[in-house]
């Protein structure tokens, strides 16, 4: 549930009696023009270049003095951070206009909409280190979920913080009461294990075959509960993720909450930039190519789009995707392959007056009935009432895969008649659709083999981090980008 690559779909006004007369100059509507929506209230200030700036700045080889870091997603933000804290200088340069790579958060009408479903866990290790959570208002999802299963809403709740929800869940058809005593005893097998150990264990498998085989779940709750709950986190509902990174998540799930900023979830990556010198960002500036300088050992050489030339002597981190290092760095350093297929999911957010929604609590409903497209949804603006103006509500729905070869108007179509299955059509006739995000990768696939640990360096002065070098996830990408730095002052140490 984190991060993005999205193509960005617009608004189509949905009518009330979801006959859906959709107009094809709204679907051609250029994303430019919903650049006069509300600027994010935790957006920050940094340096992004005029085009006269930058042909002030074309063909400059003279070297620079300090860190280049290539993309502003967490592990770049992260990287930054550490060689701030540190006292080396840097620059970091992103392509986008704006800081958080695939955590981004757009501000519409009033309403907040997350590029994708994106949760953020409070009891991720290196989250703690580096963010301030007071700042970030975190608003709190219930500790548990609402399945759907055979037309009606069945509870599995967290027994210490819930614990009447799931007394009275016990005899419910999501999975049997043996079960619920095994998520039990799994809870406490991940909670006596070092995060270390958990990420590097050799007796790696997939998490379906963990669930499966080597503890004794049931089908029904892997079915009902484990593919749903977890295929949403991992966008994965076959469950062949590693089970490391499973049982590194199920850990944090039982140490902390799910949780929303109260600004979105792009309050974080604006959270770590606005620590950072402003003067050391720069946005709108993307990398071509990357070179090693003919006539002077050691110095990188940064090629940008615009013709400009960046070098540096200390070295550079590529906290980009993988498959764009790949591209950056084609016939220069080999970086691996991409494991296929990358996890990737649709998120298509809706509008009803809040008078109208058929729930108050802040739960995450899940499909468990083995039936149509959609995985997940959950209504955000009663996780964060933030995330929708005053007399509105947000509801946010995700599915699981692109879609590519079904329209914006028959996925909206689809997903509007099956939440009519689960909450009524005299609820769901009220939703408009406001936006639809189709998210071609929202994370790298880390089905087994993985390699949680990866060596962040590719030779002397270059080194590489991002979710695919760790665990896909926030933690992941943070974590990634601290060991980046690390390797680069070893080898600036022995030099």
């Amino acid at each position: 549930m984190d991060y993005l690559i999205s193509q960005q779909r617009h608004p189509m006004p949905l009518a009330t009696a979801l006959s859906l007369p959709f107009s094809s100059s709204l679907l051609l509507r250029s994303f430019e023009n919903f650049k006069s929506v509300v600027k994010p209230p935790n957006a920050v200030s940094v340096h992004a270049p005029t085009p006269n700036e930058n042909s002030n700045h074309q063909n400059s080889n003279k070297t620079n003095e300090r860190v280049i870091i290539i993309g502003a997603g967490l592990a770049g933000l992260a990287a930054a951070t550490r060689l701030q804290t540190d006292n080396v200088p840097f620059l970091l340069i992103e392509a986008s206009d704006d800081v958080g790579g695939r955590v981004r958060t757009d501000f519409v009408d009033g309403f907040t909409l997350d590029r994708g479903f994106q949760i953020f866990i409070t009891a991720y290790p290196e989250a703690q280190k580096l963010l301030d959570y007071n700042a970030l208002d975190l608003q709190r999802f219930y500790s548990g979920a609402q399945v759907y299963y055979d037309g009606r809403f069945h509870i599995v709740a967290d027994p210490l913080r819930h614990f009447s929800d799931a007394l009275r869940s016990l005899m419910n058809p999501i999975g049997t009461v043996f079960d619920k005593l095994l998520i039990g005893l799994t809870r406490v097998r991940v909670l006596t294990r070092s995060d270390h150990d958990i990420l590097t264990s050799e007796d790696e498998i997939k998490t379906i075959d963990l669930l499966r085989s080597r503890i004794g779940f049931s089908e029904s709750i892997l079915d009902r509960f484990f593919r749903p709950f977890f295929g949403g986190i991992f966008f994965d509902r076959e469950l062949e993720t590693t089970s490391r990174l499973f049982n590194f998540v199920f850990k944090v799930l039982a140490l902390g909450d799910n949780t929303l900023p109260k600004n979105g979830i792009s309050a974080i990556p604006h959270q770590l930039a606005g620590k950072l010198d402003k003067n050391s960002i720069r946005l709108n500036s993307r990398v071509v190519s990357i070179d090693y300088d003919s006539e002077e050992e050691g110095i990188v050489v940064v090629n940008l789009q615009n013709g400009e030339t960046l070098k540096s002597d200390l070295g550079v981190i590529l906290a980009i995707e993988e498959f764009e290092a790949m591209k950056i760095l084609s016939g220069k350093i080999d970086v691996g392959q991409i494991k296929m297929p990358v996890r990737s999911t649709v998120c298509l957010y809706f509008s009803v007056d809040s008078d109208k929604v058929p729930v108050k609590d802040p739960v995450l409903f899940l499909n468990g009935s083995g039936r149509g497209i959609v995985n997940n949804m959950f209504f955000a603006s009663n996780v964060a009432p933030s995330y929708a103006p005053r007399g509105k509500a947000l509801v946010s729905v995700s599915l699981i895969g692109i879609y590519d070869n079904v329209s914006d108007e028959e996925l909206v179509e689809l997903v509007v008649k099956e939440m009519s299955d689960w909450f009524g059509e005299a609820s769901v006739r009220w939703w408009r659709y406001l936006r639809m995000y189709r998210i071609g990768f929202a994370q790298p696939n880390q089905c087994p083999p993985s390699d949680l640990m990866k060596d962040p360096r590719l030779k002397l002065g270059m080194y590489i981090c991002g979710d695919y070098v760790t665990s896909a996830t926030f933690d992941g990408a943070l974590v990634s980008g601290r060991r980046a730095v690390e390797a680069l002052m070893k080898d600036r140490a022995k030099v």
